[in-house]
């Protein structure tokens, strides 16, 4: 997948949720009678602007600038320049408490109404998602000690119903968060419904970097199948090869490879050293000589080549499900699915604050790049999901009590109600250096993840 394609839909991305963000600055501001200046998506040099004639009769310009990581709303304030006594009543620092709160929650808040209408576009279009069936766990670890058994499963997690593997995953690390115990109901290969109880114990999910189900020892199952190829990756080890759909891999290296779990084992011990593939194609067995790519990963360096497995549509069946709602049906889906992720932002940053959770949790703008480019590669419903968890981090990171974000203005006006008057312009000043100070150590935290990321 191509760089420009992943800055692309990045922009597209970030266009879209700044967009909302600031609209909602901008609407709120021109409803309570403030006067705009300007809006602006992006920061730096101009690249279009505009001037629109407001029914108010103001001129408003509009800006689209060179740097798509972020956005703002001039208002007219005193603050910033000399004000016409005419149009004192509309500067923004003459309103009310009550005004001038509105106007800054309201970014933040249309996040929230964005994600709420993105995840119902989600539930009307449907998607396809793997059902919750555990594989076989690791000895000695959390998952075996529970009982959990190859193929069950998951139905629930404590009382939230399970649809898919990865909203097992979600629950798992909402409701486990602080440790403690789990009842997790599963239906097991004789047909019947158990009650598995994963103990946590003091376990904090988030401490540990890497995949939190990896160190609770849980695998999702899938079925023994051959090692039949259902399509290779464009520019991948496998097509340089001349590996091709419905191509069977027999031996690897003169190894007899009976499924394609064997086949994947076989290729990661191999980075960067040609392997030798006896393939099966059209009943005719021909050799082709394989040099897989490496990648580092938690376990060190390991080989792929850029095929992907086939899978027979009986097996589909029984593995992959489809969750789908109806007009009515979705909206409250959706706003509970805006709010349980909301509530489980706020409370991994704070597990972060504290200590309780790594820092390499924290992502920066090239994993968001990277991964507005691969979920607009699944398809359509995968790129709205992202946004939707992109605008849910938006809206609850700007409310953080915060100098420089919507969160810092709502706190000075917390005090300002206490001690009957605004904050003085000194105590603002150092607060947005401050600010600009915590908000500089958290985009190097992110950038050095987002670079070791890369890197692995």
């Amino acid at each position: 997948m191509s760089i420009i394609h992943n800055i692309f839909f990045f922009i597209v991305a970030i266009g879209v949720l700044v967009t909302f963000h600031e609209f909602g600055h901008y609407w709120v501001a021109r409803k309570v009678g403030v006067k705009v200046l300007r809006f602006s998506v992006g920061f730096g040099k101009p690249l279009f602007k505009w001037t629109r004639k407001t029914i108010e009769g103001d001129d408003i310009e509009y800006v689209v600038a060179a740097i798509p990581l972020g956005g703002y709303v001039k208002m007219l304030d005193e603050r910033e320049g000399d004000v016409p006594d005419s149009e004192r009543k509309r500067a923004f620092n003459n309103q009310t408490i009550g005004a001038r709160a509105a106007i800054v929650v309201a970014g933040p808040a249309f996040n929230f109404i964005l994600a709420i209408f993105l995840y119902w576009i989600v539930f009307i279009l449907g998607t396809t998602v793997d059902r919750a069936f555990v594989g076989e766990t690791e000895t000695d670890s959390i998952a075996a000690s529970a009982g959990f058994e190859v193929q069950d499963e998951v139905l629930s997690v404590g009382e939230e119903k399970i649809h898919s593997w990865n909203e097992f995953r979600l629950e798992i690390l909402d409701q486990g968060l602080d440790g403690g115990a789990l009842a997790i109901r599963v239906r097991a290969t004789d047909g019947h419904e158990y009650t598995r109880a994963l103990d946590l114990g003091d376990m904090r999910l988030l401490e540990k970097e890497g995949d939190i189900f990896k160190h609770l020892g849980f695998s999702q199952w899938w079925p023994t199948l051959k090692a039949e190829i259902g399509g290779v990756v464009e520019g991948s080890p496998a097509e340089k090869a001349g590996l091709q759909k419905g191509d069977v891999i027999l031996e690897a290296d003169g190894k007899e490879i009976t499924d394609w779990l064997s086949l994947v084992e076989s290729i990661r011990n191999k980075p960067n050293k040609s392997m030798s593939f006896n393939v099966l194609r059209d009943n005719i067995n021909i050799v082709y000589n394989v040099v897989p790519g490496s990648r580092k990963t938690d376990d060190g360096d390991q080989g792929f080549i850029g095929a992907y497995q086939h899978i027979p549509e009986e097996v589909r069946q029984q593995l992959i499900t489809r969750l789908e709602y109806s007009t009515f049906e979705a909206i409250p889906k959706a706003i509970e699915k805006t709010w349980d992720m909301s509530t489980l932002t706020l409370r991994v940053l704070w597990k972060m604050v504290t200590g309780e959770a790594a820092l390499s949790n924290i992502s920066g703008p090239i994993t968001i790049a990277t991964y507005a480019g691969v979920t607009a590669s699944i398809g359509l419903v995968s790129f709205i999901s992202f946004l939707a968890v992109i605008s849910v981090s938006l809206g609850v990171l700007n409310l953080l009590p915060v100098p420089m974000l919507d969160g810092g203005h709502l706190f000075y006006y917390l005090i300002e109600v206490i001690k009957g008057s605004p904050v003085s312009e000194a105590f603002e000043l150092r607060g947005q250096q401050v600010g600009m100070a915590i908000l500089a150590v958290l985009m190097s935290v992110a950038i050095f993840n987002d670079i070791q990321r890369l890197v692995q």
